[in-house]
C-alpha cells in the first residue's frame, strides 16, 4: 500500500492531536525552563501547532519529492530523518519569535528535547501500534475517513 497525499495529512493530523498531544501533556513539567508552568505548556502546544501546520506543507513538497521516486513512496528511515528538516523549521520560526502566541523565547534544550521525543512517539506509533486499531488504514493509502 502507498499512502496518499490526503492519506499522509490525515494520518499526521491525527498522530500529533492524539499522540503528540498526550506525549506533549506529559514531557512539558520535565522540559528545562525558567517559565511558569502555564506558559510552558502554551508554548509546547503552539510547537505542536506550527508542527501540525506546516506539515502539511511538507507532505505536499514530499509528495512532490516522491514522483520521482520509483515506487512513489518514502521508506520508513526517509520518515525517521525528515524530522531534521521540519525541526530546523520550527525552531527558525520559533527562535525568531515568528510563531504567534508564543510566551517568549523557548530554550533551545526544551525545544529539542520536546521535538525529538514527540517525533520518535508518532513517527514509531505510525510505523507499529496504529496498523492495530486502525486495521483499514493500510488498505485505504493511509486515510483515517
Amino acid at each position: 500500500m502507498v499512502p496518499t497525499l490526503v492519506g499522509r495529512i490525515q494520518t499526521r493530523l491525527f498522530l500529533l492531536a492524539v499522540v503528540g498531544g498526550i506525549v506533549t501533556a506529559l514531557i512539558t513539567p520535565l522540559l528545562p525552563a525558567d517559565l511558569p508552568m502555564a506558559q510552558r505548556y502554551q508554548a509546547t502546544y503552539i510547537v505542536l501547532a506550527a508542527v501540525a501546520v506546516l506539515g502539511v506543507g511538507w507532505e505536499l513538497l514530499y509528495h512532490l519529492l516522491q514522483q520521482w521516486r520509483w515506487e512513489k513512496d518514502w521508506p520508513m528511515l526517509f520518515g525517521l530523518v525528515t524530522l531534521v528538516p521540519e525541526g530546523l523549521l520550527v525552531w527558525a520560526l520559533a527562535s525568531r519569535d515568528l510563531l504567534p502566541g508564543l510566551p517568549g523565547p523557548v530554550p533551545t534544550p526544551a525545544f529539542v528535547i520536546h521535538f525529538v521525543v514527540v517525533w520518535l512517539i508518532v513517527w514509531l506509533v505510525a510505523n507499529g501500534p496504529m496498523r492495530v486499531p486502525f486495521i483499514h488504514w493500510r488498505f485505504q493509502g493511509g486515510q483515517l475517513t
